[in-house]
C-alpha cells in the first residue's frame, strides 16, 4: 500500500498522470500492451524522452491509428459504450472498477452542464481511443501501486478560452470546473489550458488531502504534457512517507439530558473504547432550567476525533460535542506476563518520579481467571498477589 504526492504546479492531463505512475511503478512496458489489453487494433503507444526545461522525462503518447485517415472523425461514445470496451478488456477487476469510476465522474459533470440525462449524454473530447487509454492505463497503475492516500498541491488551470467541440469556453471548461469542484486550484501566470476533464477526474478519484504534512520522499517521477510554456510543463508525483509523529490528546465532551441510561451502558461503551476512546467517564451534571442531565467525557488521540464524534452523534441524542487539546504527563510503564496456579496474568509495573514501582494486575485477566475458577475477584487477587509476594 503507497502514499503519493502530486504536484500540479503545471496542471493535470490524461497523459501527464500516465506517463507519471508509469515512472513510479517503472511500468512503461505494461502500458505499451495496453492497446492489446483493450482490443483496440486502431491505437498504438509511443513513449519518448521529452526535454521540459532540463527535466527529461518519458512521455506516453496514444496514437489513433485512424485519424491518419482523410475525414476521420471518432465515434462520439455513451458511457455504456466505453464501459462495454473496459468490462472486455483484459485487467483486472479492479482496475475496470477503476477505470469505469473515473469516468463516471466525467460523465457526470457533462451530463449536469449539458442538462441531459447520463445514460443518453454523448462524451466528445474523452470519448476517443487517446483519453480511453490514459483513463485504462492511469486506472492499471493506481491498482497496481495499490494507492491507499493522496496529497496534492492546489492545482495551475491556466486561463483564457479554448476551443472545444461545443464551441470556444473559459479555462477551465465547465465540466472540468465542476469536477474541481472542492478542489483547491488558481489560474497561474500563462495563459492556456492547463488542466483537461480527464486530468481532474483522475485527481477527484484520487480523492487527495491537501492539508500537507511533513513527507519524505522515496521515489519521484514526472509526466511532461506535450504542450510548452515558461515554466516546465510536467505533473510530478512521489512516493512518499508520512512522517510519524505522535498524535496530540484531546478532551471531547458532550451533555446529555433527554436520553435513557440503559442505553449508554456496556454495548455503548464498548463502541467508544472501538472508535478511538483512550479513556471516558460519566459525570452527573445540573442543566439548564433544572433538568438533570450527563457529562460524557472521553480523551481521544487527534487523529480519532472525526470518528469518535460520529460515533457519539449517532448513538446519543446529543447534537453536538466539543472537543480541546489537553497535556497529559504519564509515568514510565512495562507490561509483563507470568504464570500463576490459577493461569497466565498481566502485570503492569509503573515508576514514579521518585523511582518507587508500583505493580497491579490487569483487570480483564482477573476477570477471565474469576469466571473460569468461579473465585470472586477480590478473593483471587489477593491469592495472586500473596504467590507474587
Amino acid at each position: 500500500m503507497n502514499v503519493i504526492f502530486i504536484e500540479a504546479f503545471s496542471g493535470l492531463s490524461g497523459d501527464m498522470f500516465l506517463g507519471a505512475l508509469a515512472g513510479l511503478a517503472n511500468a512503461y512496458d505494461e502500458i505499451l500492451k495496453l492497446p492489446n489489453l483493450l482490443h483496440l487494433p486502431d491505437a498504438k503507444i509511443e513513449i519518448s524522452k521529452l526535454n521540459k526545461n532540463g527535466i527529461v522525462c518519458n512521455h506516453v503518447r496514444v496514437i489513433d491509428l485512424n485519424k491518419q485517415h482523410k475525414n476521420h472523425h471518432h465515434p462520439h461514445r455513451h458511457l455504456r459504450d466505453i464501459n462495454k470496451i473496459i468490462d472486455h478488456a483484459e485487467i483486472t477487476d479492479n482496475s475496470k472498477q477503476i477505470a469505469k469510476d473515473i469516468f463516471l465522474i466525467i460523465g457526470k459533470s457533462e451530463s449536469k452542464i449539458h442538462n441531459i440525462d447520463l445514460s443518453k449524454i454523448h462524451f466528445h473530447e474523452v470519448s476517443g481511443i487517446d483519453s480511453i487509454i490514459d483513463i485504462v492505463g492511469c486506472a492499471l497503475l493506481i491498482d497496481k501501486l495499490s494507492i491507499k492516500k493522496t496529497y496534492s498541491t492546489a492545482v495551475c488551470t491556466g486561463f483564457g478560452f479554448v476551443n472545444t467541440q461545443h464551441g470556444k469556453l473559459p479555462v477551465p471548461a465547465p465540466a472540468t470546473a465542476d469536477i474541481l469542484a472542492g478542489i483547491p486550484v488558481y489560474a497561474g501566470d500563462e495563459e492556456g489550458e492547463r488542466i483537461t476533464p480527464t486530468g481532474a477526474a483522475i485527481l477527484k478519484y484520487l480523492n487527495p488531502d491537501f492539508e500537507i504534512p511533513v513527507l519524505i520522499t522515496e521515489k519521484t517521477a514526472y509526466g511532461p504534457g506535450q504542450k510548452d510554456f515558461k515554466a516546465p510543463n510536467v505533473l510530478r508525483v512521489s512516493l512518499i512517507k508520512e512522517e510519524q509523529k505522535q498524535s496530540s490528546l484531546f478532551i471531547l465532551e458532550t451533555n446529555i439530558d433527554d436520553f435513557s441510561n440503559e442505553f449508554l451502558g456496556k454495548d455503548f461503551q464498548d463502541g467508544l473504547l472501538q472508535n478511538g476512546a483512550v479513556d471516558f467517564y460519566f459525570t452527573h451534571i445540573q442543566m439548564k432550567k433544572g433538568r438533570p442531565g450527563i457529562l460524557l467525557s472521553c480523551s481521544v488521540l487527534e487523529i480519532n476525533i472525526q470518528k469518535l464524534s460520529d460515533y457519539i452523534l449517532e448513538n446519543t441524542s446529543t447534537i453536538g460535542v466539543r472537543y480541546f487539546p489537553v497535556q497529559k504527563k504519564k509515568l514510565p510503564r512495562k507490561i509483563t506476563e507470568i504464570e500463576t496456579q490459577y493461569g497466565k496474568v498481566r502485570l503492569k509495573t509503573v515508576k514514579t518520579p521518585t523511582g518507587q514501582k508500583r505493580t497491579t494486575i490487569e483487570y480483564d485477566d482477573l476477570i477471565k481467571l474469576s469466571k473460569k475458577h468461579n473465585i470472586p475477584i477480590q478473593i483471587l487477587q489477593q491469592k495472586i498477589n500473596r504467590e507474587l509476594e
